[in-house]
């Protein structure tokens, strides 16, 4: 896999793919989810793919996770991402890595001062995540259920969302609505969830643009890569704030 030198990703970061085939036959699930919650089943995979990936391999999250602390430690710059979104926040932000896989970018969004949460279903992610990246906060858990509580039991609230590396183009079709819906719960009244994903990958705009709308949110702005080109037809990076 080639890695694109330097500065934020043209369209998306090396692990946009999360080594994922993009059909994957079976119960619903998502690299993000578990179980598919009680939903109508909308356009996209039947069974989340990165479980689906792991059942087939089980060795697929450690592998992915050694592949991610080899390019970091090479020193290749793999945080376009996260500059965007430390560039959108105030000092000392409450952000939230949603699909954080082994935390690549909340964990660089940690070391610039933020006050980061990172959620992912792969239980290995999440245990390399906190042992590389002590200084953010990291739990095992499903987007289309996330109910993230405080220590008086109010949700957390937080002023940006991240969810890079095609997290939403996992999610089973019965996943995708309950995911952006969880997501908007969490954000802070003027807070803003930001989601990139390839336009190849079996989410069409208008069926985003639908399960957004059904979200309680609005599509604000919309680009083409993590650096903010104008907006084509091949990846997609939408900056989503509550309707």
């Amino acid at each position: 896999m080639t890695i694109p030198p330097g500065g934020a990703q043209p369209q998306s970061s090396p692990d946009s793919s999360r080594d994922v085939p993009m059909t994957a036959p079976g119960p619903a699930g998502s690299p993000t989810a578990g179980a598919a919650p009680s939903a109508a089943s909308g356009p996209g995979p039947a069974e989340n793919l990165w479980t689906a990936a792991v059942r087939r391999n089980p060795e697929h999250a450690r592998g992915y996770a050694e592949r991610w602390r080899r390019i970091e430690a090479s020193g290749q710059d793999i945080y376009g991402e996260a500059r965007l979104i430390d560039a959108m926040a105030p000092r000392g932000a409450r952000i939230l890595d949603a699909g954080c896989g082994s935390g690549r970018l909340g964990g660089h969004l940690a070391r610039a001062g933020h006050r980061v949460v990172g959620v992912d279903l792969d239980a290995h992610l999440i245990d390399v995540a906190r042992e590389d990246h002590p200084a953010a906060r990291w739990e095992v858990g499903n987007l289309a259920e996330l109910d993230l509580r405080d220590a008086e039991g109010q949700r957390e609230q937080f002023d940006l969302a991240l969810s890079a590396g095609n997290v939403l183009t996992f999610l089973a079709g019965s996943e995708r609505r309950p995911a952006l819906a969880r997501l908007a719960e969490h954000l802070a009244d003027d807070g803003r969830l930001v989601v990139g994903f390839g336009l190849d990958r079996g989410y069409e705009m208008a069926d985003f643009e639908a399960d957004v709308a059904a979200a309680g949110l609005r599509l604000a702005q919309r680009f083409s890569t993590w650096d903010l080109r104008p907006a084509d037809e091949q990846f997609l990076v939408a900056i989503l704030e509550r309707a």
